[in-house]
């Protein structure tokens, strides 16, 4: 069974330096049918305009991993981190029990946008920790890259949950095709272009949950980024 989630029916938030759109329930967004799919929690769609950004702020318990589509974010924590992102990166935060960060766009022409992804952790209580890998292009186009999995595999960033993410960028006419292993779900999340879920149409901003579903085939119309996420 395959449940679509129209971009259109996202939740907004809009200043006058963020727009962010919200697939599931965030801040003032509060949506009691879209709580999340299984551990992920959040998927939020994230522009920031030049000079601007998230001030110093907390979180914990939850695994944080932003994923920049255009653009250059900065980020800076209080484990003494300081770094910047860009597209091909993908940052792993784990906030455990505490940690203080900030996202800021250091461009004074450019805004950024990204995607920024909770995922629940396994467990309470762990070890704040950070990371940071950069996936070029070539290795995840015409096909699904892993970049987050509970054991680091294949040089993917850590998770700390029975979760896997995938990246592919797609030309259009290109087929992936993925496999879960029984129990477990799939979140498809379009970051760009338009491209069809086991023959029905997605565009950017939409996603999907597929559940019970031995295989899926993701087909692009045109050029295009997708997000895969395996859930246990």
């Amino acid at each position: 069974m395959i449940i679509f989630r129209d971009r259109m029916a996202r939740g907004t938030t809009r200043t006058e330096w963020l727009e962010s759109r919200h697939t599931f329930s965030f801040g003032e967004y509060r949506d009691p049918q879209h709580m999340g799919f299984r551990s992920l929690r959040v998927v939020n769609e994230d522009r920031v305009v030049p000079g601007a950004g998230f001030p110093m702020h907390g979180h914990k318990d939850m695994e944080i991993i932003s994923y920049v589509l255009e653009g250059t974010l900065e980020h800076k924590d209080s484990l003494g981190h300081g770094t910047r992102i860009i597209s091909g990166d993908v940052q792993r935060m784990s906030a455990g029990s505490g940690i203080m960060h900030s996202e800021f766009n250091p461009s004074t022409t450019e805004p950024v946008h990204f995607l920024q992804i909770w995922i629940t952790p396994d467990r309470v209580g762990l070890v704040p920790s950070y990371e940071q890998k950069t996936f070029p292009v070539e290795q995840r186009s015409g096909r699904l890259r892993l970049v987050a999995a509970p054991d680091g595999a294949q040089g993917a960033v850590t998770v700390h949950q029975a979760a896997r993410l995938f990246v592919g960028s797609l030309r259009a006419g290109e087929t992936v095709r993925h496999a879960s292993e029984p129990g477990r779900g799939i979140w498809l999340q379009v970051a760009r272009g338009i491209v069809a879920l086991n023959g029905t149409q997605m565009r950017e901003g939409d996603g999907a949950a597929a559940e019970n579903e031995t295989s899926i085939s993701v087909e692009a119309d045109t050029d295009s980024e997708v997000l895969l996420f395996e859930l246990g």
